[in-house]
């Protein structure tokens, strides 16, 4: 069910009074019959699919895969390290605290993974939720 917000901006939305105008290369306004005419119903519906995000505006979500959660963690080991050279401060050694940089990537790698397992479930299940809402 639709929030209070939402329910409002969807009835804003519908207030205003949209039209489509159609303007051939020339610069004319064309009515919708003639530019119908003028583009061809494939080329409508390619633009259509192009112009509309898929399942509610929402990216679909990959599964999750150790490579990706790698990958992430290779961009995130630097700033991890810039982050302990700044904070360990001088009684620490160079050595410790890269080895304090490598004791936080191994936390950090399969809390990501894990975190990204749990998205993918969630997303599973709504698309079955929505899936089985459509076929009834």
């Amino acid at each position: 069910m639709p929030s209070k917000k939402q329910r409002r901006r969807r009835e804003k939305l519908k207030r205003h009074q949209w039209e489509e105008v159609y303007v051939d290369e020339e610069g004319r306004e064309l009515d919708p019959e003639e530019a119908e005419a003028l583009v061809g119903p494939t080329e409508r519906r390619a633009e259509r699919t192009k112009a509309e995000p898929e399942r509610g505006g929402r990216r679909p979500v990959e599964p999750p895969s150790w490579r990706k959660t790698l990958r992430r963690g290779a961009l995130f080991f630097p700033l991890m390290l810039i982050t302990v050279f700044l904070l360990a401060g001088d009684e620490v050694t160079t050595a410790g605290k890269v080895s304090q940089a490598l004791v936080l990537m191994a936390f950090f790698l399969p809390f990501s993974y894990f975190m990204d397992s749990m998205v993918w479930r969630s997303y599973q299940r709504r698309l079955g939720r929505t899936d089985s809402s459509k076929k009834r």
